[in-house]
């Protein structure tokens, strides 16, 4: 990411497993953006749910 110079709409985006919401590129995900999944833990606890 060092070519970031405040424009958020250069970042990456990908949908959340859950909701489908866009997910932005955040600089506290820099080393886990592969395994991040969903947009909050309100998704992740809801996704979890569905799932069994």
């Amino acid at each position: 990411m060092s070519g970031f110079k405040g424009n958020k709409s250069t970042l990456p985006q990908k949908p959340c497993a859950a909701c489908g919401r866009p997910m932005t590129w955040r600089k506290k995900w820099e080393r886990t953006w592969e395994q991040v999944k969903y947009c909050s833990d309100r998704c992740r606890t809801r996704s979890d749910k569905t799932a069994s």
